[in-house]
């Protein structure tokens, strides 16, 4: 039998290429892909698209402003709403007065006060009832009606108990902070994954040491980005504070000069207050990521 001739080399098989190699998009293609992208549910935003998008609304609110208060017979009286340039006037006005920046600054020391008062009192509160049922069951009937409450009705009784001095506006700030971030801290320490805890008590950590290192860390950024809405709080109750009897600060300036018919002058106020909570906004947020970079971000480049 006569033996076979090999043939030529059997070709070895081509893998399948990856379908993104294998697919090209067109420009038009790649663009309407990158106009969905943007609609997809939950997810961030390219960093291109996040500028354009910041300063939309500003800028159309401002235009929308400026034709509804120029001119010589505008839309909207000044009396009701005062146009740009006059808000800037009144506010560069205040600013070479020396008086806006007393006034914030008076109204910035009540609220990091009353803030740290807070702080102090609900971190380990919350922490306790977030730990330990018994707690919890005892003190969530006294607390949670405190947060379906109007805050400025305790104005009267801070009046009664504090006389109309600094004590009676902190204290209102006090509470009007610490209601909302108890319940916060308690649900941070809460949504703290079983499994860490079970893990740290089976190698022979006490429940003192879970506390401080499984609990505290693992709910510490959540509780600190929560700083954020408190920080906004704050500067919305501190125009109620100080309109009674104070004699500086930023909610004092814009009650004395609405009652006064200056509209300018409120309006600088309210933007300044606006200006206020996006700068002290935007630190907490950066101390936030500074702090806690091991927290995955979502972000889309």
């Amino acid at each position: 039998m006569a033996p076979e001739v090999p043939g030529p080399a059997a070709k070895a098989p081509e893998l399948p290429e990856p379908a993104a190699a294998k697919v090209k998009l067109s420009p038009e293609k790649a663009a309407r892909k990158s106009r969905e992208s943007l609609w997809m549910l939950r997810k961030a935003i390219p960093r291109s698209y996040r500028l354009p998008f910041a300063v939309a609304m500003p800028i159309i609110l401002t235009l929308a402003w400026c034709a509804l208060t120029l001119g010589k017979n505008p839309v909207i009286k000044p009396l009701y709403i005062a146009s740009p340039p006059e808000v800037i006037r009144a506010t560069l006005a205040m600013i070479f007065e020396h008086t806006l920046f007393a006034d914030i600054w008076a109204s910035t020391v009540r609220i990091v006060i009353a803030f740290v008062a807070a702080a102090v009192v609900a971190l380990p509160l919350g922490i306790a009832m977030g730990a330990f049922e018994p707690v919890n069951r005892l003190l969530e009937p006294l607390m949670a009606p405190l947060r379906y409450l109007p805050i400025s009705a305790f104005i009267p009784l801070f009046i009664l108990w504090f006389s109309i001095g600094e004590m009676q506006k902190i204290s209102f700030l006090f509470l009007g902070v610490f209601v909302y971030l108890l319940p916060v801290v308690v649900t941070a320490i809460r949504a703290v994954p079983e499994e860490l805890v079970q893990t740290a008590l089976t190698l022979g950590a006490t429940r003192w040491q879970v506390i401080r290192t499984v609990l505290v860390p693992a709910a510490l950024p959540d509780i600190f980005d929560s700083f954020r809405v408190m920080n906004a709080i704050a500067w919305t109750y501190v125009v109620l504070a100080e309109m009674v009897n104070a004699h500086e600060g930023i909610g004092h300036m814009i009650q004395e000069q609405g009652n006064l018919f200056h509209t300018p002058q409120v309006f600088s106020g309210i933007i300044a207050v606006g200006i206020i909570g996006l700068i002290t906004d935007g630190i907490i947020r950066t101390l936030n990521n500074v702090l806690f970079r091991w927290r995955e971000t979502g972000e889309v480049s």
